[in-house]
């Protein structure tokens, strides 16, 4: 293997292991916030019927989550239920806003 070769191998090595340390990075301080999100602006894993970022096909589907800062997941603002009742997000999975069947 050429010089060359192993100083790009080794540069891309340091590369990666920095990117992944700044990815942890900015997820500390964060939670997972269920039933905040709009469709298809969910973080991951938005239940059955989904795959991951983007998947969720509701506004405020209940068992698609967004990270958000820690300690504000349940003091969002969001528009309230049909019916009136105040809609809040969830730091567990809701029952409520999920796709139809």
């Amino acid at each position: 293997m050429s010089k060359t070769v192993k100083t790009i191998a080794v540069a891309g090595a340091v590369a990666a292991a920095l990117t992944a340390h700044a990815t942890t990075a900015s997820a500390a301080g964060k939670e997972k916030c269920y039933g905040v999100s709009l469709a298809g602006a969910n973080d991951c894993a938005a239940g059955p019927g989904t795959t991951c970022a983007g998947t969720s096909t509701v506004d405020y589907q209940g068992n698609a989550w967004k990270l958000v800062d820690a300690g504000t997941c349940v003091d969002m603002e969001l528009p309230a239920l049909a019916d009136g009742t105040p809609r809040v997000g969830s730091l567990e999975v809701l029952d409520r806003d999920l796709p139809k069947s």
